[in-house]
């Protein structure tokens, strides 16, 4: 009994120190993401910032993590869609529709929150595809989330692909499936990615903070990530001044 009692102390001691430890961590992590947002407010001057990449990279989580610490308003271009088209999913729309009906829907979407300031919008894998909407996203400050092909066929195959209607097809191997079908995605896509001011490459950022994976990254890290590459990036090209002083 007197053993048991010892092993329930120790294990608390571990436990507790297991936790203290996270909770320190949360708070620097926290107050790093802090501090990068009021470093880089000023030069954004209001304007709109615009996630792109591939389905599955985490544009959602990261698009609403940036909104809270830079105290701006928060939207998905895909949900959007779906409002304003009156159905509850992209796949819904594809399948009633086409496509191509989306495709006007969403740009249609990004001319209306162009003319807008202060929001950032997780846009849809295909965004990139349409001349037209990088002309919308232009007015603001664009960022691709660089995700490998192979992290994101797992995150896809792990969740499945029916929300997602250019991966859902019988396959009795999901990764595989959705792995080559991404491959393609990013061949065709990736010129259009290009594009975008801002790169933030979830492959460097784990090898810079010594992962041996990207999924060992957190979303802050990689907010924080954004954040610095949003300073580099308005530091060089002066964007406090010029096309921003219709602000």
């Amino acid at each position: 009994m007197e053993f048991k009692s010892t092993r329930d102390k120790s294990c608390c001691r571990i436990c507790s120190r297991i936790g203290h430890q996270s909770l320190h961590n949360s708070v620097d992590e926290a107050l790093l993401l802090k501090r990068k947002a009021e470093e880089v407010q000023f030069e954004l001057n209001g304007r709109c910032i615009y996630l792109v990449g591939m389905m599955g990279s985490g544009k959602s989580t990261v698009g609403k993590i940036l909104a809270e610490v830079l105290g701006y308003s928060y939207f998905d271009s895909d949900s959007l869609v779906e409002q304003a088209v009156g159905m509850p999913s992209v796949a819904q729309i594809f399948k009633v529709h086409s496509e191509a009906f989306f495709r006007d829907s969403e740009s249609s979407v990004l001319r209306d929150l162009s003319s807008m300031h202060r929001l950032v919008v997780a846009t849809g894998g295909g965004a990139v595809i349409r001349p037209v909407n990088w002309r919308y996203m232009k007015k603001g400050l664009s960022i691709m989330l660089d995700v490998p092909l192979d992290a994101l066929a797992k995150r896809i195959a792990q969740v499945g692909t029916a929300s997602r209607p250019l991966l859902d097809q019988p396959s009795a191997d999901p990764y595989t499936a959705a792995f080559t079908k991404l491959s393609l995605l990013a061949e065709q896509r990736g010129d259009a990615y290009a594009n975008a001011d801002v790169r933030v490459s979830l492959e460097e950022l784990a090898a810079k903070k010594g992962h041996d994976d990207v999924s060992q990254l957190t979303p802050t890290d990689i907010a924080v990530e954004a954040l610095q590459k949003i300073k580099n990036f308005v530091t060089e090209h002066s964007m406090a001044s010029g096309p921003f002083d219709d602000l």
